[in-house]
């Protein structure tokens, strides 16, 4: 797996119409890990709008690939702010020897917490639903816990609580290709994981947790901490 991180020049007309549409998005990063013989896979690659800019206010992306992308196949050099910076080889930085049970990381990830009820899939916009959501996806499903505290509730029971930060919660737009429009909640968790799970991990860092990954949710992005 690669890790890149890009800039997108606002004053380029297909870069708002991205930034402004995370399907559209999607769309334009898929055309620079196709060719004219290889349509992009379903599962080539995460992305991640982050909070932060450069020093000179141009939107970041993060971009987690399987395989090399080739940037000018975007065919707007207008598009990107500077030349990306060079790739990360996550194979040789991180999975080779640090995806070990007890280590700990420092973890970022945007998502789309909900639950599926009669067949409709809704949005947990409470915080103590949200904290619920990725604490249970971490041990159920991804190989990681998140650290917990103690508090009291109402009725002076002591109550466990996940410690995770939850931010920047919005609402994501786009056009699907059927014309169809999709609205999608999302929140940006960012704290510290414990690895339960070495090889559930891995799949959750390689696939991504939750839904709406077209979107840009879903890319857990970890830093080992000593």
């Amino acid at each position: 797996m690669f890790l890149h991180r890009i800039h997108l020049n606002t004053r380029c007309r297909e870069a708002r119409r991205d930034l402004a549409d995370p399907y559209q998005m999607h769309s334009t990063l898929c055309r620079a890990f196709s060719t004219n013989d290889r349509k992009c896979p379903e599962s080539e690659f995460l992305w991640r709008l982050e909070p932060e800019s450069d020093s000179e206010g141009c939107p970041r992306v993060l971009v987690q690939s399987r395989s090399l992308p080739d940037w000018s196949r975007i065919e707007n050099s207008a598009w990107l702010s500077k030349a990306p910076d060079p790739p990360v080889d996550l194979e040789k930085r991180l999975l080779a020897d640090s995806l070990q049970t007890g280590r700990v990381f420092r973890f970022r990830l945007r998502a789309n917490p909900c639950v599926t009820r009669n067949g409709k899939r809704l949005g947990l916009l409470q915080t103590e639903q949200q904290e619920a959501w990725i604490d249970r996806k971490g041990r159920e499903q991804c190989g990681f816990s998140l650290p917990r505290f103690a508090s009291f509730g109402l009725n002076e029971e002591q109550v466990s609580h996940c410690h995770v930060n939850i931010s920047q919660e919005r609402r994501l737009q786009g056009m699907q290709r059927s014309g169809n429009n999709l609205t999608v909640y999302s929140v940006l968790y960012e704290g510290m994981l414990t690895i339960s799970d070495p090889n559930e991990f891995r799949q959750a860092l390689q696939n991504g947790i939750g839904h709406g990954k077209a979107l840009g949710l879903g890319l857990l992005s970890v830093l080992p901490l000593s």
